[in-house]
């Protein structure tokens, strides 16, 4: 048999070993309590990558010997792993590395340590087809914990074209904007990646599903997204207009949402306010 072939318990091993070697300062975990290692705990990563305890364990313990590939990317994420070692993840777990006919969700060590350090600005990263790979703390305080949308859930085109718009609204000419864009970046997507079977899936599904979708797509629109104004409606502290600007991370094609506010603005006010109570619901509040 070859030496190279994983062997059952390698994975587990494996995802023990990196575990162990990550800062918790560095993800964000408070260094409170006596610690035996220097690491994460099991209960730390398994909340950073937004899997249940039992299943880490079971991973690690090699009772669970098959995870999908977005579990996959959200342990090498929380994992902070290299590239070369996030290949390594999914060959252990028995998948292909994603090669370059798939879009690309890959979030750098470094990328991720940005996202980290601009707590001050609610940011989430898209990838080329609208999936929301990953956001941080300000983005979950202002939009809502998103950890339970999966799959086409958790594409913001599909659920603009099939109706659910979450708390964001927009005039008719941001509408237009928006949806003009978003046909015109997966036509773009498309073209870099006509062998991405997730990506020709959620396109053919839109256009069955959206006859606005459908209208624009064979309208040959290409688009690229511009800077704009958004109006988000919390539960706690009511609307907040903040502008919106997507930025690229060149050689990955993901897309970097940041949401700002004008300094000293009520919009900037509400911002903090959220910053400072996260995702706790101020209406259970007594006034004041």
């Amino acid at each position: 048999m070859s030496t190279t072939a994983p062997k059952h318990g390698d994975l587990g091993k494996a995802l023990r070993s990196w575990r162990d070697r990550v800062d918790p300062a560095e993800v964000g975990v408070p260094h409170g309590g006596v610690r035996r290692a220097a690491g994460l705990r099991r209960e730390e990563l398994a909340q950073l990558a937004q899997v249940s305890v039992d299943y880490l364990i079971r991973l690690e313990q090699g009772r669970a010997t098959s995870p999908s590939p977005q579990v996959l990317e959200a342990l090498a994420r929380a994992l902070r792993l290299s590239g070369q070692e996030r290949a390594h993840l999914f060959r252990l777990a028995g998948h292909t590395p994603p090669g370059p006919d798939r879009i690309p969700r890959y979030i750098s060590p470094s990328l991720q340590r940005l996202l980290d350090q601009l707590d001050g600005t609610p940011l989430s990263v898209h990838d080329a087809a609208g999936n929301l790979v990953t956001c941080n703390a300000l983005w979950t305080a202002l939009f809502g914990d998103q950890s339970l949308r999966k799959g086409r859930d958790a594409n913001v085109y599909w659920r603009h074209f099939t109706g659910d718009a979450g708390p964001v609204s927009h005039t008719d000419e941001q509408r237009e904007r928006f949806e003009v864009n978003g046909v015109g970046d997966l036509r773009a997507s498309s073209a870099r990646y006509p062998d991405d079977p997730d990506l020709r899936s959620l396109i053919d599904d839109l256009y069955e599903r959206s006859p606005r979708f459908a209208e624009l797509w064979d309208s040959h629109v290409v688009a690229d997204h511009v800077n704009d104004t958004k109006t988000i409606h919390h539960p706690a502290v009511g609307s907040i207009t903040m502008d919106c600007d997507v930025l690229t991370v060149p050689g990955s094609d993901l897309h970097i949402i940041a949401y700002t506010t004008k300094p000293g603005s009520e919009a900037a006010g509400k911002l903090r306010l959220l910053a400072a109570i996260g995702v706790q619901d101020l209406t259970a509040l007594p006034d004041r």
